[in-house]
């Protein structure tokens, strides 16, 4: 059985990613309607701790898993490491003593206990004492009742997750109040359109990312201009020495590696660097997403057998994030990035084929299989194949990441 999953990250005060929530759904044919959240849950969980593995979803990051009743009344939860896990009980649960006695027992094993979506229930309060993390929806409850509850979980050591965090400014908001992680889509977003001036540096990485949308690139321009930033060169020569890479042969010179690269990955390369020092103050959250963005857009315009540089559907979900990096707006960055026009069109929201697949990515990212599965209907697509595609851009994006950083 193929696992379908999505992750959503979970940033601590820093905005660095403490942990992930994981979203399962099994199976080509109820991968999107409603399903026994037991059944799903013990399932999917079952097949993707064998096969797959769950650190290959979330690196050496926690992992959020709902459990409904069902599956802690029989204790599922202890078939993973509580190392790195955190068991999540979903606020639908019917709440009685033998519940409360299974998840006690579970906390007992080393599991941490989180409580989702709190609703200030008195069903609840029997939890209290041994629950590590409580989640709040930051939309269902009246923020003036907020800080209250932070000052009273405090007290009992217990972490709060500020839920649909959508901007910068509600992130600012709860962070002040006193939460201790945060939860959603505020990070892929800009915090603030202004016209920032680039500095040497980012000149460079614009000048790479010119070339690297260019139909035919010249190597010899390349060379040159990486020549300049040592750093570079030294990334370059561990970047074409991965064995994701290159499995055979002891690349030692610039020059060398740019040959033996050939044309495409050399794109790939010096678009992955350029995005990685333009975005090197931003959370390292948001170049795994664009990583993750490009290699499935990749993918998926591949096998929809499209005609032109297969650079293209990289280009696009790569280059997806500038304007979150950049602060500043997409159409004014991409007009200093000669890119094709159709990768251009996607960026800035012309419908298209390109602009679908961006759209589906981002699907994935916010676990909208109702978005998926129109994508592969539209499209004739196997459903099981455009989550095939979105696992292989997860693990290759984890391993990128290793390789070019400083």
């Amino acid at each position: 059985m193929f696992a379908y999953v999505a992750r959503q990250p979970i940033f601590d005060r820093e905005q660095t990613v403490y942990a992930y929530e994981l979203l399962f759904r099994i199976g080509e044919d109820n991968c999107f309607p409603d399903i026994s959240p037991d059944e799903a849950t013990s399932k999917i969980l079952t097949s993707t701790h064998l096969s797959l593995g769950i650190e290959q979803i979330t690196g050496d990051k926690k992992a959020f898993i709902n459990f409904h009743r069902d599956t802690l009344m029989y204790r599922f939860p202890t078939s993973l490491d509580a190392n790195k896990v955190v068991i999540e009980v979903v606020e639908t649960v019917d709440v009685d003593d033998a519940l409360v006695a299974a998840c006690k027992h579970i906390r007992g094993l080393g599991y941490p206990i989180a409580l989702d979506d709190y609703d200030m229930q008195g069903k609840w309060e029997a939890f209290i004492p041994f629950t590590s993390v409580i989640k709040i929806d930051t939309t269902e409850i009246p923020h003036e009742e907020i800080p209250a509850l932070i000052e009273r979980f405090h007290k009992h050591k217990i972490k709060l997750v500020a839920e649909r965090i959508e901007t910068y400014e509600e992130f600012h908001k709860f962070k002040e109040m006193g939460f201790d992680y945060f939860q959603g889509f505020f990070l892929a977003r800009p915090e603030i359109v202004r016209h920032k001036r680039l500095g040497p540096t980012s000149l460079t990485m614009m000048e790479l990312l010119t070339l690297s949308g260019q139909a035919t690139i010249d190597l010899q321009k390349v060379n040159s201009i990486i020549e300049r930033d040592p750093s570079l060169t030294y990334l370059l020569l561990r970047f074409i020495n991965n064995p994701l890479v290159n499995k055979r042969h002891k690349i030692t010179s610039l020059k060398h590696a740019l040959n033996f690269m050939g044309e495409v990955e050399v794109k790939k390369f010096i678009a992955l660097m350029s995005l990685a020092k333009l975005g090197e103050y931003k959370p390292s959250e948001l170049m795994h997403m664009a990583l993750v963005r490009a290699k499935f857009c990749e993918l998926v315009f591949t096998s929809l057998k499209q005609q032109g540089d297969s650079m293209t559907g990289f280009l696009t979900g790569l280059l997806s994030l500038l304007d979150v990096m950049m602060e500043q707006s997409i159409d004014d960055l991409i007009s200093k990035v000669p890119v094709s026009d159709n990768v251009k069109d996607a960026l800035c929201g012309k419908p298209g084929i390109l602009k679908d697949t961006l759209t589906l990515v981002i699907c994935f990212e916010q676990a909208r299989w109702g978005g998926v599965k129109k994508f592969a209907a539209k499209y004739s697509l196997r459903q099981a194949m455009v989550h095939e595609c979105f696992m292989e851009a997860m693990k290759w994006a984890h391993q990128m990441q290793s390789s070019i950083k400083d």
